[in-house]
């Protein structure tokens, strides 16, 4: 062969050769490229493999499922979209192809149907219900923010904080709040601030901007942060009537961020408004409960239990007396009528007793079987009878008897 051409090379050789190009070349190391969609396939393996096209040529592209599982949409054919990622040659193929890390509907409309999938996908997972929402305390101590360091956010948060409620620590986690790289980093400072003891309140967020601008706030993986945090998250993403896919999973949503610390800590003018009032309140109540208790003690001091403490003893003795007085009185009188009755009874007894009707000069009859005889045809002539008389006994026999009528 011609030795013009240089020494032979495998086919092993020339691809790897031409991919150290590509790995060399930053252009094709970090790069977006827009595109429509088609051969889009989402394998088992969770890879999904598709084709960027436009009027005029083609790349295949590849999207692992470490990268894609971080999308808030699902990617189709015919979705027109913005792929970022890296260029490099697959040796197997001997084809060049895009790596992607990151993969964003292109245009608002698209942006919208990305937000409204997320959105359907959380809210059947209950990240939105308002059961697990966490309320704001009431006196924080410590309060993180995650923001940029050097946007107007940050200002307004720490300048609300400081005026309304001095005593509250903020603690500020520096992140990218747009970009690529932005949604990683949100996530990850509100992880860290879980780790952090004694933070009471999260406020996250950004001052306002396009929807391109504020998309950081609508990425999945900034909705399960928010949603895993132990700390009630406030979202302060800067837009009055819009909202971001963390307004819904944070426990409070708040329109600027501004407001969202006007939400995180009282205000400690109100505060002292309300001491003093509660302080006048309760020296008027004590000073109430004093001077009724002053009254009370009074009227105890002049009652005439205290004043004159035997007095009731003697009253007490008084009428005693009187009972006992009474109770004499009535006893005689009770006895004198038992002694009235018992000399009744008593001359009843004797005018009953047959010994006095004897002591008159009568006798009692007996016949032989010792039974009174109160009636002579009860007798016969001949029978003996025993007369009882007021002294001593006798005996006789019936000679003749009479009836009487």
């Amino acid at each position: 062969m011609d030795n013009e051409y240089g020494h032979v090379l495998s086919v092993t050789e020339l691809t790897q050769y031409i991919k150290e190009k590509f790995n060399a070349d930053p252009l094709l190391n970090r790069l977006r490229v827009n595109g429509e969609i088609s051969n889009f396939k989402h394998h088992s393996s969770g890879h999904m493999y598709f084709t960027l096209k436009d009027h005029n040529a083609a790349l295949r592209c590849v999207m692992f499922r470490s990268a894609n599982r971080r999308l808030n949409f699902l990617p189709a054919d015919g979705m027109k979209v913005i792929a970022a990622g890296r260029v490099t040659i697959y040796e197997r193929d001997g084809q060049y192809q895009l790596y992607v890390d990151s993969l964003l509907p292109e245009g608002v409309g698209s942006l919208y149907a990305a937000f409204e999938q997320l959105k359907e996908k959380l809210a059947t997972e209950g990240l939105f219900d308002s059961a697990v929402k966490k309320k704001l305390p009431r006196l924080p101590q410590r309060i993180g923010v995650v923001t940029s360091p050097t946007g107007a956010a940050v200002r307004d948060i720490v300048t609300t904080v400081s005026r309304r409620y001095p005593l509250a620590e903020i603690l500020i986690v520096p992140v990218l709040v747009q970009g690529p790289d932005a949604p990683g980093q949100i996530a990850a400072a509100l992880s860290f601030i879980n780790s952090v003891p004694g933070v009471d309140v999260i406020i996250v967020g950004r001052g306002g901007g396009s929807i391109e601008e504020l998309w950081a706030f609508n990425e999945e993986i900034v909705a399960r942060a928010i949603f895993a945090s132990k700390v009630p998250v406030i979202s302060a993403v800067g837009h009055e009537t819009d909202f971001t896919i963390a307004d819904f999973v944070a426990d409070v949503r708040a329109a600027t961020p501004t407001a969202a610390a006007e939400l995180a800590v009282p205000d400690s003018r109100e505060i002292r408004n309300f001491l003093d009032t509660a302080q006048k309140r309760l020296v008027t109540i004590t000073s109430g409960r004093l001077e009724e208790n002053k009254r009370y003690l009074a009227k105890l001091a002049s009652a005439r239990v205290l004043v004159r403490p035997l007095e009731r003893v003697d009253q007490a003795r008084q009428t005693l007396d009187n009972l006992t007085t009474g109770l004499e009185v009535r006893m005689n009188y009770y006895l004198k009528g038992l002694a009235a009755r018992l000399e009744l009874m008593k001359g009843k007894l004797a005018a009953l007793n047959p010994q006095a009707v004897l002591n008159r000069g009568f006798s009692i009859c007996y016949d032989s079987k010792g039974n009174i005889i109160t009636d002579s045809g009860c007798l016969q002539p001949g029978d003996g009878i025993l007369l009882r008389l007021r002294k001593g006994r006798a005996e006789a026999a019936v000679t003749h008897t009479y009836t009487e009528e």
